[in-house]
């Protein structure tokens, strides 16, 4: 499995739902300083192959949730990421990442336009980067409101997500891809996104701690849904081709040659003022030096994240990300960076794999096709 880093030294958190986790035969693991389910009982491949058909629920509370509000809060954002915040229409959600000075990926964030009169921006950033990144944000923009959230953060993905979620939250199957919608039930709130990283439709929901239990389990009633781990939920984002962060992305690595070109607005493109912006402008417009790719080991076993790339002449050539076996298409895949010359789809590589040299196929990615909600 692949894995943000532990911080092993120091306790681990518990989420709020650790103890129905427990009740569900979860196989608890470390990941980035918390105690997260791996898999349950029926095991990472049964997890996956049921989110492809049916309906997965993920426990992310581990993720940071927080809240930037304030007059010019979108474009003061834009002065730490290339995305287009200022364009994003309330209730719109959009994928960035902030950036060192060198154009490198700090993190990659969710960041959506809260409705209302005030300007409100709603943050999602990775478990293992949260601490840097909300300093980073305390630092640099200081003179706006900045509420870190503790609430449960869940994913229900799959080609079932829709009728079971709207089911509980009738509307919530009409939210369309990468659009935010509230909802209260009861006395309960719930912060819903048509968004998630398995590449298939689902939702995220972010609801008060104290009454996540109760809809989990009611979740759970339905006969379509099972719990899902991270081994799974690693699984589905290496076959949807979707990077992560501390494996695809990391301070090293730029949004053009990580494949995330698309991220960066028009506007953004032409006005720059962010920071990296010479480094991704330049790789816009001659190419990076290197890409991500999809990758087909020629073997039964699968290359893993560290592996050299070389060519037929020995030369390195580049260096796999993130690999492991496919439940889906039963075969190995794998992810890296090779340079631009070898980035190719057919183009052959080689590896090392327990001592024997084994061809590796640059492959087009996803190797399984997204199904996002994007209605006519």
């Amino acid at each position: 499995m692949s894995a943000e880093p532990n911080q092993e030294s120091a306790p681990l958190a518990q989420l709020p739902l650790d103890a129905l986790h427990r009740s569900l035969g979860a196989r608890m693991a470390a990941f980035a300083g918390y105690d997260m389910p791996l898999q349950y009982a029926g095991g990472i491949v049964s997890e996956t192959l049921h989110t492809r058909q049916k309906a997965g629920l993920f426990d992310v509370s581990h993720m940071g949730q927080a809240i930037l509000a304030g007059a010019g809060a979108a474009r003061a954002l834009e002065s730490l990421t290339p995305g287009d915040i200022s364009g994003l229409a309330p209730g719109r959600t959009r994928y960035t990442q902030f950036l060192n000075e060198k154009g490198g990926i700090l993190d990659d964030l969710l960041v959506t336009r809260l409705p209302g009169v005030e300007e409100r921006l709603l943050l999602v950033v990775n478990a293992s980067r949260k601490a840097d990144d909300f300093a980073l944000i305390r630092e640099r923009l200081p003179q706006f409101d900045f509420l870190p959230l503790g609430r449960t953060l869940i994913a229900l993905q799959g080609p079932r997500a829709a009728s079971v979620l709207g089911a509980l939250l009738p509307g919530a199957e009409d939210i369309r891809f990468m659009h935010w919608q509230a909802f209260e039930e009861g006395d309960s709130s719930f912060f819903v996104s048509r968004s998630g990283y398995t590449g298939e439709d689902g939702f995220e929901i972010s609801l008060r701690a104290d009454r996540a239990e109760m809809f989990v389990k009611a979740l759970l009633q339905n006969p379509d849904v099972a719990p899902v781990g991270l081994g799974a939920r690693d699984a589905l984002r290496l076959e949807a081709g979707l990077p992560l962060y501390g494996h695809e992305l990391d301070e090293t690595t730029d949004p053009v040659e990580a494949g995330l070109a698309w991220s960066i607005g028009k506007r953004r493109r032409m006005e720059g003022g962010f920071p990296g912006f010479d480094r991704i402008d330049a790789g816009l417009r001659n190419g990076p030096a290197r890409l991500r790719v999809g990758l087909l080991p020629k073997s039964k076993a699968p290359v893993r994240e560290g592996a050299m790339l070389i060519s037929d002449s020995g030369e390195v050539v580049g260096h796999v990300t993130s690999g492991g076996f496919s439940p889906t298409l039963q075969r190995p895949i794998a992810m890296g960076y090779v340079a631009r010359a070898f980035a190719a789809t057919g183009v052959t590589v080689f590896t090392e794999l327990r001592g024997n040299r084994i061809g590796v196929d640059v492959a087009p990615l996803p190797f399984v096709a997204h199904r996002y909600f994007k209605p006519n």
